[in-house]
């Protein structure tokens, strides 16, 4: 086994110099200022106790530092994983929320790290980004319209649209006009400083990178704030809910007791907990290698992956992966290696040391201000729009996708829309687009004759097979072939143009094989043209070549020369 393909930190700890040090340990700083309050809030979001949020953001970073391919890629809580943490917690009665998260954690890394050791990367490109946009758009939605109950500081909760909408509109009139009112300047604040602090800043004549770092730390400026503001006025004494005393030290390293029971309820939802985490941690990993060029290991990153959920399982914590805000503020502040999130780590292990009963006054009004603001970016309303005017079928799955996860919940939302994801892939190939070409006119190209002014031959009948052939289009190519053969009289060859075909399949062979049967019994010649190589070395390997009722041609040019040649073209 190659260690340092298995040991990525290995590579750059090689590299490591004074100066990287100094870049990693600003970003590292900054990521940990903002990660307080983040991992606090996403704790909420799961239904556990803050302090776990804490947990899951130091062990993890330590073990992606180690395992992980991206230089800036930051691990930790996230929104969406959050959400279904709650949901999977709330479906089973078996063990106490705490444990079911760190079972869930634990068979999240250990799925993972299945799938990375088997090299199984390549199975999450079977999941569309429309129904993966569509699933975290509504996820994005359930979390602030959840969030909604701490900044009316009722009591309440739900994880569809129409529970937490039920639970809202009976409990409004129970709301808290001061919880109400720090909650809501609150997000006002954050929503500012998000959108028109930097532009003031940089107008006022602050540089690009200052700006950009003052505007990321403000919502700590909103923690510092609010919690002051309940400590001096005494708020919980006037009906403001605050965190509470959160306990000062580490966890012990430690694993959830056996419970065969557990993994057999835990084990669906947290399959499907790790697909999310990867997808959306690849995707932000290389959306960041992309701006420095550095190489993304997909398989590797599943190892790193899951080696951060068995941190997470060992640390105390619940399923983590790359978040995509806190891995562009790394970026952004200099990260040039993992040791920034190692940094990161140390930060967040001395907060949670020290910072415990400066944490408990702070109202859970502000960390919904929060979590709302920082979801908000997740809905992409304007993939329905973009899916409807490109593809309907990509739009229905995006729409179905939706709507489960809005009024069903997460697990059947996210479940339904990797079946759809599958479905789709197989629809579109199970009906190959096909094409009956003809001859530019004073060229050797050949185009469809649908869209181009192409000269054909009466007596050949010319199609090119967009796709390549597998059990599941194989049936619809006969069908195509036979239906053209019934529109056209006086066929005497077909010629099937594999320019696109990439590879061909034993039932699709079984299917040309008939094809060939039949078109012998009609005395029609059946050709084949532009094979490419890996493809003819299958067919060498079988009696197809044999048996066929016609030729291979190296070129569709060659095939209507010889096959048409002294006759009228038109």
């Amino acid at each position: 086994m190659n260690v340092q393909r298995l040991l990525p930190c290995l590579q750059w700890l090689r590299e490591y110099r004074g100066a990287t040090f100094a870049s990693d340990f600003s970003a590292g700083l900054i990521v940990t200022i903002m990660l307080v309050p983040q991992s606090l809030a996403y704790a909420l979001v799961a239904g556990l106790p803050p302090e776990t949020g804490l947990y899951a953001s130091i062990l993890p970073l330590i073990a992606y530092a180690v395992f992980g391919t991206s230089r800036t890629l930051s691990v930790g809580p996230v929104a969406v994983a959050s959400l279904m943490t709650a949901a999977a917690i709330g479906s089973q009665t078996l063990l106490p929320p705490l444990e079911a998260a760190l079972w869930l954690a634990l068979l999240c890394g250990a799925f993972l790290l299945l799938l990375g050791l088997l090299r199984l990367g390549f199975l999450a490109n079977f999941l569309s980004h429309p129904v993966v946009s569509g699933f975290i758009s509504a996820s994005a939605l359930l979390i602030a319209l959840g969030q909604m109950r701490h900044l009316l500081g009722v009591a309440g909760g739900g994880d569809t649209l129409p529970t937490l909408l039920r639970s809202l509109g009976a409990e409004f009139g129970h709301s808290s006009g001061l919880t109400l009112l720090l909650g809501g300047l609150t997000l006002l604040f954050l929503l500012c400083t998000r959108h028109w602090l930097a532009a003031l800043l940089r107008t006022a004549g602050l540089g690009a990178f200052a700006a950009g770092t003052i505007t990321r730390v403000a919502p700590v400026a909103a923690v510092v704030i609010t919690a002051w503001l309940a400590w001096y006025y005494r708020l919980d004494q006037h009906g403001v809910a605050l965190l509470g005393a959160i306990p000062s030290g580490l966890p012990a390293l430690t694993l959830p007791r056996f419970s065969s029971e557990a993994i057999g309820t835990l084990l669906p939802p947290a399959i499907l907990i790790a697909v999310i985490c990867y997808v959306e941690s690849i995707a932000v990993a290389r959306t960041l290698a992309a701006r420095t060029r550095h190489k993304i290991d997909p398989d590797q990153e599943l190892v790193a992956l899951g080696a951060c959920n068995v941190a997470a399982a060992m640390g105390g914590g619940f399923p983590v992966a790359g978040g995509f805000s806190r891995s562009a503020v790394s970026f952004d502040a200099g990260a040039m290696t993992p040791a920034a999130g190692l940094l990161a780590a140390i930060g967040m292990a001395l907060a949670t040391l020290y910072l415990g009963d400066a944490l408990a006054w702070l109202p859970t009004a502000t960390l919904a201000a929060t979590i709302i603001v920082a979801v908000l970016p997740l809905v992409d309303l304007a993939m329905l729009r973009d899916t409807w005017r490109y593809s309907r079928s990509d739009f229905a799955a995006v729409a179905l996708t939706i709507t489960l996860t809005l009024f069903w919940g997460v697990e059947l939302g996210v479940s339904c829309g990797v079946g759809v994801s599958l479905l789709l892939h197989l629809y579109k190939t199970s009906r190959p687009h096909i094409a009956e070409i003809g001859e530019v006119a004073g060229t050797r190209h050949f185009r469809n004759v649908a869209r181009h002014q192409v000269v054909t031959h009466p007596a050949i009948l010319a199609l090119r097979v967009d796709e390549s052939l597998y059990f599941a289009n194989a049936s619809y190519i006969e069908d195509s072939i036979l239906q053209a053969l019934r529109q056209r009289e006086g066929i005497r060859h077909v010629v099937l143009m594999c320019s696109a075909v990439n590879a061909i399949d034993i039932s699709a062979l079984e299917v040309l094989e008939a094809i060939n049967a039949r078109l012998r019994q009609a005395q029609i010649g059946f050709h084949l043209s532009e094979v490419k190589g890996p493809v003819m070395d299958q067919l060498r390997r079988t009696d197809f070549l044999r048996h066929l009722n016609g030729r291979v041609f190296l070129s569709h040019h060659e095939a209507v020369s010889l096959l048409g040649g002294g006759q009228d073209r038109q």
